[in-house]
């Protein structure tokens, strides 16, 4: 992997019909680290990562992975990259170990190679007790389980994992990131798209910020938050119906964006006579308070900042049409 770049991509674009998916993507991701590519929905993220794992050509730019070129390299590619995408990929109709089976021998492993290897990865991610329990009757974190085994058959030294907690359970998702962690520690590359912002915080050594097919911001986690710069003023209001008034409140006493953040609200601020303006106003508006506090901004804040929308929206058919 030249220049200790696992992933390096320069001008990358797409663009299905009308609609420009890419429009000159930068990465650089470094080997043995796991890199967030952040973005909302129709950001470019899928598309990116098909490019990058030769399943779709761009419209222009250049990309290496662990070295090859992803189109004149596309075999070489292939046979060093691993790939777990938005939704699990198992046939359902297979048990554990046929899955797994099937894809060693696609691999042109040996029957006996393909069935300890597959047995091996059942072990790691605790689905021997389902080894020959058809995969239809798997939970929603088993069948991601298995699909990321699936990925990791051949060895790959970098994986491309798109989304692959969507839809799990806070339980699941952590037990993956465990899995991500300990692939890391054994060497593994991984480039990770999520719309998690407290994944790429528990992940991510770098992240890049894809908005309208374009990298806004790149940075580790500490870095982003910067950014933002100074700290964020929390609010949450004794009665749930206080909420847009309190909302607005803040909005006039600070002139910013206004995110919501569980039952409360939170707002970045610069201006250390904020937080003290701010109570003044909800006392006189008659306004109760449950919570009110000044903490360090989250990713959620940068996020909000850097797009000017949160991470769930969309305004684009990008994923859709990748």
């Amino acid at each position: 992997m030249s220049n200790g770049y696992a992933i390096w991509a320069e001008g990358l674009t797409k663009s299905f019909k009308d609609t420009k998916a890419l429009a000159g993507i930068d990465l650089a991701v470094k080997t043995g680290t796991v890199h967030g590519v952040l973005g909302p929905n129709g950001a470019g993220k899928t598309t990116a990562v098909r490019i990058l794992t030769t399943l779709l050509r761009p419209d222009a730019g250049h990309a290496t992975v662990a070295g090859h070129d992803v189109l004149k390299d596309a075999a070489a590619v292939r046979g060093l990259i691993g790939l777990t995408g938005q939704y699990a990929a198992v046939d359902e109709a297979l048990t554990g170990i046929e899955n797994l089976l099937l894809i060693g021998r696609l691999l042109g492993f040996s029957r006996r190679d393909a069935r300890a290897r597959g047995m091996e990865l059942l072990e790691r991610f605790k689905l021997t007790d389902a080894a020959n329990k058809a995969a239809k009757h798997y939970s929603g974190g088993m069948r991601r389980r298995l699909d990321l085994a699936a990925s990791l058959v051949g060895s790959p030294r970098i994986l491309f994992l798109d989304e692959p907690t969507t839809g799990l359970d806070p339980r699941s998702r952590g037990d993956l990131w465990q899995i991500v962690r300990d692939l890391v520690a054994e060497g593994v590359t991984v480039l990770l798209t999520t719309q998690y912002l407290e994944e790429a915080d528990q992940l991510a050594d770098e992240i890049a910020v894809i908005d309208h097919g374009r990298v806004i911001a790149t940075g580790a986690p500490e870095e982003l938050k910067s950014k933002v710069g100074g700290q964020v003023l929390y609010v949450r209001p004794e009665r749930g119906v206080d909420v847009a008034a309190v909302r607005n409140l803040l909005i006039d006493v600070t002139g910013r964006e206004v995110a919501t953040e569980g039952e409360g609200l939170s707002v970045p601020v610069t201006d250390g006579g904020v937080m003290p303006a701010a109570a003044v106003r909800l006392s006189q508006a008659g306004l109760d308070v449950a919570e009110f506090s000044l903490r360090r901004p989250s990713l959620d804040e940068v996020f909000l900042t850097l797009t000017g929308r949160s991470a769930d929206s969309s305004d684009s058919m990008e994923e859709a049409l990748a």
